[in-house]
């Protein structure tokens, strides 16, 4: 693997608490993630990615942490995660960690201590506390929304505010102390010198705020996110962080790298954060919103590729992760939703730079929309009043095995979320023998993927409005039809992929017609263009 493996890679995201189970308690752990790395390895991936596992109260499923440096018990232990980490090495795969910087959980013994002390102490300098407007300061100090609904300010018993972006026990920490700024740094050290080969960083965008927290101005902030410019996040102060980082994440053998979690308003912004002196990645949301259409999907292509062009960085497709609507649900569900999702893997595999899969997206798993009221534990669910159900819905423990719940997730009776009964039918144990299966199609196409192609640069080819068609050459070519019928497409060559059954592609002299909602792989020249 070479030092640049990041470049090109593809990386399974483990939501740890979702994917196996140990101990019998419905919940996933460290060593259910490492009795399975084989199957993760069967894909043909370079490296996973881990959800947070952090000591923590539980309150944002992890990503409020109370100790940086250890394993919450509900996970495993410390030697768990080496022991992982070690087995990960050996199997050929890398292995990033979450880190959360901008916030900490309420139970961390920083925030317990400027609580304690009050204010004006140096422990409340870590976090972002104010004092309130109004003659008693009864109201909070701006007028920011949390992520998760409500206001992004709590008042504690002597009178002050203090920040939290998302929930209320998840205060912003202050990223102008140096204090917090020398704590991270060493947290970066403390898993790179146990082997960890990156960091995702969670709201790598919203470390900094603008000066004097100036109010927005307007109601339901949230629809701003990744789409126009907001006082909390996305500030240029950000870079100065991720630069410092990347002298710590140089300084290791072996190419470890830094993953921005960031949503920005456009692609230029998000190429920001991948100029040479600061990440290695940062993830494409802009990919996530493509509608179902060739134009759509192409004009989101030609921007990612043209921003980070500008900072000679990869670009990142993602489809699904733990805070999306799964995509087999987003592109219409049922089975046009799953084979559009098909589809939508092929070209995604086919683009050059580096892929996330989303653990159950190779068993072509749907967003689970109907779990009851009583078991949602998103904070969104509450924080809303009761009216956005959260992200648990992709968050549903996979199914590995057997005809019912809970289909050898765990040896227990339960998971701590339910599982549809429908699911018996896409166990990985069901697809494992069905050569027409979603996880047969991930391996088979990861497998191409690695070995005779994608390589090169994208060059369009114009075949018509419901077609997206580009060739990585010498001869690769993929197409994907976006229309609801079949169209005859020009190729000469070898079909040695398709997102759909290979009997619906019928062949007639030196054209395939191509079914709607479906891929192909070629390797060929390049269809003739009838533009």
């Amino acid at each position: 693997m070479t030092q640049q493996w990041w470049r090109d890679a593809v990386i399974y995201q483990v939501y740890v608490r979702s994917f196996a189970d140990s101990t019998g308690n419905g919940i996933g752990d460290l060593p259910g993630v490492r009795a399975r790395l084989g199957h993760i390895a069967s894909l043909g991936v370079d490296a996973l990615w881990l959800t947070p596992f952090y000591p923590s109260p539980q309150a944002d499923g992890g990503y409020d942490v109370a100790d940086y440096r250890d394993v919450d018990p509900l996970f495993g232990t410390l030697a768990d995660m080496e022991g992982l980490i070690a087995d990960a090495h050996a199997a050929g795969l890398r292995v990033l960690v979450d880190v959360v910087p901008n916030h900490t959980s309420d139970q961390h013994p920083w925030f317990a201590a400027a609580l304690a002390e009050g204010p004006g102490c140096a422990a409340r300098e870590r976090y972002v506390f104010r004092d309130g407007r109004g003659p008693n300061g009864e109201r909070p100090p701006n007028d920011w929304e949390s992520v998760f609904g409500g206001p992004a300010w709590t008042r504690v018993a002597d009178g002050q505010w203090y920040l939290h972006l998302f929930d209320a026990a998840q205060p912003d920490l202050n990223w102008e102390n140096p204090e917090v700024r020398a704590e991270f740094e060493d947290v970066l050290r403390f898993w790179l010198d146990r082997g960890v080969d990156g960091f995702r960083i969670d709201v790598a965008h919203g470390l900094v705020k603008a000066p004097g927290l100036p109010d927005v101005g307007r109601p339901r902030q949230i629809e701003l996110e990744g789409v126009a410019p907001l006082p909390y996040f996305d500030q240029d102060g950000v870079h100065e962080i991720y630069r410092s980082w990347r002298k710590i994440l140089d300084s290791y053998p072996g190419g470890r790298i830094g993953v921005a979690e960031a949503w920005v308003p456009n692609a230029h912004r998000r190429a920001l954060y991948l100029r040479r002196d600061e990440l290695h990645q940062a993830f494409n949301f802009h990919y996530v919103k493509a509608g179902w259409s060739a134009a759509d999907f192409r004009r989101v292509v030609d921007e990612s590729l043209a921003a980070v062009a500008e900072v000679d960085a990869p670009s990142t497709w993602v489809l699904s992760n733990h805070d999306i609507e799964r995509h087999v649900t987003r592109f219409g569900g049922g089975e046009v939703g799953l084979r559009r999702a098909r589809a939508a893997a092929l070209l995604t595999f086919a683009l050059p730079g580096s892929v996330y899969v989303y653990q159950g997206e190779e068993l072509g798993l749907p967003e689970v929309t109907d779990l009851p009221d009583e078991v949602l534990v998103d904070p969104k669910w509450e924080r809303s009043g009761r009216t956005d159900r959260g992200r648990d819905g992709c968050r549903v423990p996979l199914p590995w095995s057997g005809e019912a719940p809970p289909f050898g997730f765990t040896t227990g009776p339960s998971t701590w979320l339910p599982q549809p009964a429908s699911w018996a039918g896409v166990t990985a144990e069901a697809q494992e023998a069905d050569p027409d299966s979603t996880l047969a199609l991930y391996r088979a196409a990861l497998r191409l993927r690695r070995g005779l192609g994608p390589r090169g640069e994208l060059r369009w080819r114009d075949l018509g409005p419901d077609l997206l068609v580009f060739e990585r050459g010498p001869g690769f070519v993929c197409v994907v039809n976006f229309g609801s019928s079949a169209v005859p497409v020009p190729v000469a060559g070898e079909l040695v992929l398709t997102s759909a059954p290979r009997s619906e592609f019928a062949v007639a002299g030196d054209h395939v017609t191509m079914p709607p909602d479906s891929a192909a792989w070629w390797t060929t020249a390049a269809p003739e263009s009838t533009a």
